[in-house]
């Protein structure tokens, strides 16, 4: 293949890198705000607003005004919440099984979901440094197609060009992978602060259900 020719060729394929780069990053961006959205949406604020609902639930459900109790979650879409409408719900199955599947429930509405963009915010971190690299490596080539296809000199300037193409882009792809990982890290922990608070919440309530012990309900 002529010289010149590859070195066209490379910097055409590392403007596409750039583009590439950009839409990367902005997918990254995008599922980064949603799952901080969705677990801002999906738990409490607080502990002491955690804390006055189940009390509220806890005093409903000790009186067995279920009416009431249901009312207190009806409309709140909260992660506890819900679960806890579900508890109130099928309260007559038998613990073990119910605990099963409000388990199953938090996993199949909440879990899953939250998994799903933070394995596509995990996908970016791992394709942001490669498409640097490969960047590099079409800035490189580009430089050398330059070089042998310039024998009696070549102009500082374009060289320069080629080389700035194979270091801006790896420095890119750095750029969108490191503060990416340090977001997920940030999302793991709030989505772990949430299924506490669900599982500690829901041990309130089941045992706090009409014709259910503690005991029985800790099984």
């Amino acid at each position: 293949m002529n010289l010149s020719k590859l070195s066209t060729i490379s910097q055409f394929a590392g403007d596409l890198c750039y583009l590439f780069l950009a839409i990367v990053a902005v997918w990254g961006l995008y599922c980064v705000v949603v799952v901080w959205r969705r677990t801002n949406q999906l738990r409490f604020r607080s502990e002491a607003e955690y804390s006055e609902f189940l009390t509220s639930v806890e005093s409903y459900l000790a009186a067995e005004d279920i009416q009431s109790a249901e009312q207190v979650v009806v409309d709140d879409d909260r992660a506890a919440a819900q679960l806890t409408k579900l508890s109130i719900e099928l309260r007559e199955t038998e613990p073990a099984k119910l605990r099963h599947l409000l388990a199953d429930r938090y996993q199949r509405d909440v879990s899953s979901d939250l998994e799903y963009r933070l394995s596509w915010v995990n996908t970016v971190i791992k394709t942001a440094p490669m498409l640097g690299l490969f960047g590099t490596v079409l800035g490189m080539m580009s430089a050398f197609g330059r070089l042998g296809a310039n024998s009696g000199g070549v102009e500082a300037a374009g060289l320069a060009e080629d080389i700035s193409l194979a270091l801006i882009t790896t420095a890119i792809g750095l750029a969108i992978a490191i503060p990416m990982s340090l977001a997920v890290a940030s999302l793991n922990i709030r989505i772990r602060k949430l299924e506490e608070q669900v599982n500690f919440g829901l041990s309130r309530v089941l045992d706090c259900l009409p014709g259910r012990p503690a005991a029985l309900a800790r099984r």
